[in-house]
């Protein structure tokens, strides 16, 4: 069952595209991991998703109906990113509290497991704590909703690297348990992969790549070796990024194909060329430098 389906979405602002014919899908019961960079249009995406904006043109389905003002969307939906708004008037403890009042799927034992894992005192109040704990005490309200979709928006603002680890370890536990489809958006790629089983690539917000997690492991690879061998393998291949690393010596990220005279990779090992695998933080910055030519920010000091 697909629990999105988005079909040439557009939204624009001030005549100005920030998503532009965007389409794909995402199954129940998947964890995507939505990625790209400042502004590529990552959050007016969810936004979107969860209903809270209303997009341009095209559609958007969330279980099978527009997300915009429906309170199907809304009751089996939530999206926790930074900016989440409580009363200011309730301490902590009696935030839990209310939160099942209006998430039918809300376990209040978990909620407050994590609750004193965390450190967090019930009579605190929301507005008043540190970026880290906020991040953290919206995660846990995120966490124990299981509400059938579930939206991070950079949920570990903030958090420290334990923290961070926790919370991942914290997410994955709990999805096996209670499987439901959920979309995190975020920077740290490299901690967040693991957990991740499809990741979506916008940018200037359009698609690059929807894929398994495994196939964008296995997208790209990484040549080292003599700059003239490794430019003659590499001639009509599609180069993402090179770079002279020494003398007389070139690296290259070029995508993985296949043909008649055997893979890039095997056509490296058989040239004495080095082969390495490509993180895929590092594979999402390639696709979506602007540099025309494959240096990155070496190339503004060429020539200087």
């Amino acid at each position: 069952m697909k629990v999105i389906e988005c079909s040439e979405l557009t939204k624009s602002y001030n005549r100005k595209k920030v998503l532009n014919q965007l389409s794909f899908s995402i199954e129940e019961n998947t964890i995507t991991g939505l990625v790209g960079r400042n502004g590529a249009g990552k959050t007016t995406l969810l936004k979107i998703i969860a209903g809270y904006i209303k997009n341009t043109s095209g559609e958007v389905r969330v279980f099978s109906e527009r997300s915009f003002n429906s309170l199907n969307v809304s009751g089996n939906s939530i999206f926790v990113d930074d900016q989440m708004s409580f009363p200011p008037a309730l301490q902590l403890g009696e935030l839990l509290g209310e939160a099942k009042r209006f998430y039918p799927n809300y376990d209040a034992n978990l909620a407050k497991r994590l609750f004193d894992y965390f450190g967090f005192d019930e009579k605190a109040y929301h507005n008043r704590l540190s970026k880290g704990k906020t991040s953290t005490f919206n995660m846990i309200i995120g966490l124990a909703s299981r509400c059938p979709l579930t939206i991070f928006d950079e949920p570990t603002t903030g958090m420290d690297e334990a923290v961070r680890k926790d919370f991942y370890r914290a997410l994955l536990k709990d999805y096996i348990a209670h499987p439901r489809t959920i979309i995190i958006s975020s920077h740290h790629v490299d901690e967040v992969e693991d957990i991740l089983e499809d990741v979506l690539l916008i940018n200037k917000g359009s698609k690059l790549l929807h894929l398994p997690i495994a196939e964008v492991k296995e997208w790209a690879c990484g040549i080292k070796g003599n700059s003239e061998t490794v430019l003659k393998l590499i001639n009509n291949k599609e180069v993402l990024y090179q770079k002279e690393v020494g003398m007389n010596t070139l690296y290259a990220v070029v995508r993985k194909d296949s043909s008649g005279s055997g893979s890039i990779e095997e056509q490296a090992q058989l040239a004495g060329l080095e082969v390495t695998a490509v993180r895929s933080s590092d594979l999402f910055v390639h696709l979506t430098t602007e540099a025309k030519s494959k240096g990155g920010i070496d190339d503004v000091f060429n020539n200087y």
